[in-house]
């Protein structure tokens, strides 16, 4: 997952305030949306247990309930809503089990999206997040997550081997990072350049920010990375590229390319980020800077068909499915008590609001709904990069260099490659949890 935003006491409070809201005029608002038919007033105090304790087998409940409220919701029945989302609401809580978790961050989404008010939620729940973002807070959540889980470092390490494999030999390098890990990616291959036989190269990094990262953070960054830079004696220069509304914005001039560089492009989950309609311009500027490499990391989930077909159920029980997985491996990866396991839910609360509480038209940054959340399968995205590049396998050196990072975490983390035959079109690597596919890397070259 991206560390963008990081939330604290003020967004417990505001989630706190947030159900109250349900309880009170909550179920009155859905009426007014839906029908005008008289509806059963209810109290109620919503559970919250301390307990994380691993669900029970057989205790399953949250998934049957939000998937029958997000049946009713598509089918507008606002009698089978308000008691739905009643009984959700009682059952639910961002601080116990893993089912009242995941009812609690589901329910919101819903009550949004019945109400027509997850637009509102949306900007809320960031404006709250971003007065807290920091530097300290932010280097300490990815450390500690990259710590516990390959979520993350399982993209690095794939996309570092390629890339040093595509530029060996080149002594004017130039990496566009497009990516909002805040540079942890890049102290591993920094090393791996000090240490090559022939000649240290010049690498100039240009990191592309889209997220609402304050610009200190990204200075604080740039300063650290260019003193790790001379402690490896590896010549080297940053630039960032802030304020961007989104990646269909950035043009080949704004990255500075020079004719002697050979280039690299790295994309870590940004290219969900680029809105559907402009996903295939963006692949196509990546082709016209001619890089040498380019590295494609992306969660995998299909949020993006069932837009398309304005599907609000189908494409709810695909985010339901995809965050269950997520955080079942939050849970078995994190102390119950974990501060950084709450703000890793919190920042999927938010982006659950996004794709299934906002409209698509909400998805317009000229009505301030940020970027788009629109993730897609590898084998979709393989479609798109194949307009304009080609797929390359990833070398055996590589493919060791995951396997021996993997097995530093706890088991349940698995890797599947490409089934081998000239007649198979799959391309990439697949991290899998618990044997169900959930991060897809891949390298690609420009297409002759």
């Amino acid at each position: 997952m991206d560390i963008t935003l990081f939330s604290t006491n003020k967004e417990a409070n505001f989630l706190q305030q947030y159900s109250n809201q349900i309880k009170i005029n909550g179920l009155a608002a859905i009426d007014m949306q839906s029908t005008n038919q008289p509806q059963n007033s209810h109290t109620s105090t919503s559970r919250s247990s301390g307990s994380s304790e691993p669900c029970p087998a057989g205790t399953k409940w949250a998934s049957r309930l939000l998937m029958e409220c997000a049946r009713a919701v598509s089918e507008k029945d606002s009698s089978k809503i308000n008691h739905l989302l009643w009984m959700l609401n009682e059952l639910a809580s961002p601080y116990g089990d893993c089912e009242q978790k995941l009812a609690s961050y589901f329910l919101q989404a819903l009550f949004c999206k019945a109400t027509d008010s997850g637009l509102r939620c949306y900007k809320t729940l960031t404006s709250v997040a971003e007065k807290s973002h920091s530097f300290d807070s932010a280097r300490k959540l990815i450390l500690k997550f990259q710590e516990v889980s390959p979520w993350t470092t399982f993209g690095h390490v794939a996309s570092n081997g390629a890339i040093l494999e595509a530029l060996d030999g080149e002594t004017k390098l130039h990496i566009i990072d497009i990516s909002n890990t805040l540079c942890t990616q890049w102290p591993t291959l920094l090393e791996a350049l000090a240490t090559r036989n022939d000649e240290t190269p010049h690498l100039k990094l240009t990191v592309v920010v889209t997220a609402n990262i304050v610009k200190s953070v990204m200075k604080e960054i740039g300063q650290r990375m260019e003193k790790f830079a001379r402690l490896m004696g590896v010549p080297f220069e940053i630039n960032v590229i802030s304020g961007l509304n989104n990646l269909g914005e950035l043009t080949k001039e704004d990255l500075g390319v020079q004719e002697d560089e050979a280039i690299a492009v790295n994309c870590i989950g940004a290219l969900r980020r680029i809105e559907v309609e402009e996903r295939g311009a963006v692949i196509r500027m990546f082709q016209s800077l001619r890089p040498r490499v380019v590295t494609v990391v992306e969660e995998e989930a299909d949020l993006f068909s069932s837009s398309v077909n304005h599907d609000f159920v189908k494409c709810f029980e695909e985010c339901l499915r995809f965050y269950t997985l997520y955080f079942d491996m939050l849970e078995e990866s994190f102390f119950p008590t974990s501060n950084e396991r709450l703000m890793l839910e919190r920042e999927c609360s938010r982006s659950i609001v996004r794709v299934l509480g906002c409209d698509h038209h909400d998805h317009d940054d000229k009505n301030g709904g940020g970027e788009c959340e629109r993730r897609e399968r590898g084998s979709q995205w393989s479609e798109r990069l194949k307009e304009a590049f080609s797929p390359i396998g990833f070398s055996d050196d590589v493919v060791d260099d995951v396997k021996a990072l993997l097995k530093r975490y706890r088991s349940g983390w698995g890797l599947v490659l490409p089934p081998q035959g000239e007649d198979i079109d799959q391309t990439g690597v697949y991290l899998t949890w618990k044997e169900e596919p959930v991060v897809w890397a891949s390298i690609w070259k420009p297409s002759n």
